[in-house]
């Protein structure tokens, strides 16, 4: 066994997306006074591990149904490049999913019984964003899939499992994540648009156009930024800083979006695009806690 296939399969420039909406949650739990160390990391350890099952499922699946293939130009995947076979790559799918649950498990402890519902949607939800009769990514719900799991799951189940309740600013903060993650996938489906086109898988870039997905990645970036300046800079100055350091770097990446429109140069972007969710999440949560710990 190759351990940098398994590693290029779990495709780790895209793992922000796991990570961010823990780390904006456990600031805002800190910030309120209520952080708890030990749930913030079972979360950490859950998203992650969910995030890499949903890779691994959607390695295998994309090969099944012939989405990866010769004409596409995306990073190659492991089961179609004939790196893992798919059996193992649908056995490590299990496996990574029953070790997140078990991670999961820990979370009763401090949330109660609840927890297991939502570990069990996540997990459907996962495998469902691929396989099934009606999979969402090839059905112009992947997006809604990004931005409810991976923004307003991931954000306030976190959060409410350490402090035991819910505010509009929490919310408001998920929603922010969500939309910034949204464009990895953006990122990803703008440059796949003719293998996506010609395979039949519907994304909503295959269904809106290239035009309409350039636009839509610009606006999860503004927005995103929006939300940070409506919710804090009465309280602060420093809720400009989204604005000053975050937005210009989407921007820069929206620009060579445009600018490269499609080919191999594209798969550059997709780094890049996770790399600007990290630096929103920092930078946010920078403000979270300048706002309210000095």
């Amino acid at each position: 066994m190759n351990i940098k296939y398994w590693i290029l399969a779990a495709r780790p420039k895209t793992l922000p997306a796991g990570t961010i909406p823990v780390l904006i949650a456990s600031v805002l739990a800190y910030a309120h006074g209520a952080f708890q160390w030990i749930p913030a990391l079972l979360c950490l350890l859950f998203a992650l591990l969910a995030q890499i099952a949903s890779n691994f499922s959607n390695d295998y699946f994309d090969f099944v149904k012939k989405t990866d293939n010769e004409q596409r130009i995306g990073p190659a995947r492991a089961v179609a490049s004939g790196w893992i076979s798919p059996k193992s790559m649908l056995l490590a799918t299990g496996i990574v999913i029953f070790i997140a649950c078990l991670l999961g498990l820990g979370l009763i402890f401090y949330a109660g019984w609840w927890v297991i519902v939502v570990g069990f949607v996540c997990v459907i939800a996962l495998l469902a964003y691929t396989a099934g009769p009606f999979p969402l990514a090839y059905n112009g719900l992947g997006d809604v899939f990004v931005f409810v799991f991976f923004g307003l799951v991931a954000v306030c189940v976190s959060y409410y499992i350490q402090v035991g309740d819910l505010s509009s600013e929490v919310i408001a903060m998920a929603s922010a994540v969500g939309l910034c993650a949204v464009n990895i996938l953006i990122l990803n489906n703008y440059r796949d648009y003719d293998n996506d086109l010609r395979s039949g898988k519907r994304t909503t870039i295959v269904l809106f156009g290239k035009r309409f997905g350039e636009w839509f990645y610009f606006a999860n970036g503004l927005i995103a930024t929006i939300i940070v300046l409506i919710l804090y800079v009465e309280a602060s100055f420093v809720a400009l800083l989204p604005l000053l350091i975050y937005l210009p770097i989407h921007l820069k990446t929206w620009n060579e979006m445009k600018t490269i429109n499609q080919g191999i140069e594209l798969n550059k972007l997709l780094g890049s695009t996770a790399r600007n969710l990290m630096i929103y999440g920092i930078v946010s949560s920078f403000v979270i806690v300048w706002i309210y710990v000095f």
